[in-house]
């Protein structure tokens, strides 16, 4: 069955996604990069509408979750849980952007000029914390889910992120 025409990217999209594909470089090759991004990208289309910003949220994800040795599904889906992929998004209780990472964050690490709403900085920020933090919970994902939330000993928050994992972000 053909595709219809409203079903094609159009060229600035074919173009990006090849641009954004050869800059990919957390991919083993190419084909892995267009496979993976086309995927995520319908998927993440319902939340972030621009197609520019939802394949850099993409790539960054992924390089950010492969040099953390994490999943980049599963931070796709704690960035599902913790703001819905809006990257200004700011806590009750002072964390931001899209993986929800608190400001004390700068200054543990020396960097106070950080900007927390800045897509790459945060997810940065954010893989780099739960990394260090399922290191610390010799890779129990359970706690160290819950830590990186500050509910340390609850399961509600590790349950919500797996949900999200399975209904929206599992690679099938």
């Amino acid at each position: 069955m053909a595709a219809s025409a409203q079903q094609l990217p159009d060229a600035e999209m074919r173009a990006y996604l090849k641009n954004t594909i050869a800059k990919a470089d957390s991919f083993h090759d190419r084909f892995d990069a267009e496979v993976w991004l086309v995927d995520m990208s319908g998927r993440l289309k319902r939340y972030v509408k621009d197609h520019k910003k939802r394949l850099e949220i993409l790539r960054l994800v992924h390089k950010e979750a492969s040099q953390a040795g994490l999943q980049p599904e599963l931070v796709l889906s704690v960035i599902h849980v913790e703001s819905l992929f809006n990257h200004f998004a700011i806590s009750r209780v002072g964390a931001q952007g899209l993986m929800q990472v608190m400001p004390f964050w700068k200054k543990e690490i020396g960097r106070p000029n950080d900007n927390l709403t800045d897509i790459a900085t945060n997810i940065r920020y954010g893989c780099t914390i739960l990394s260090y933090y399922l290191k610390k919970e010799k890779g129990n994902l359970t706690r160290a889910l819950a830590r990186y939330n500050g509910s340390l000993g609850k399961t509600w928050y590790p349950s919500r992120v797996f949900t999200a994992w399975n209904r929206f972000w599992q690679a099938r």
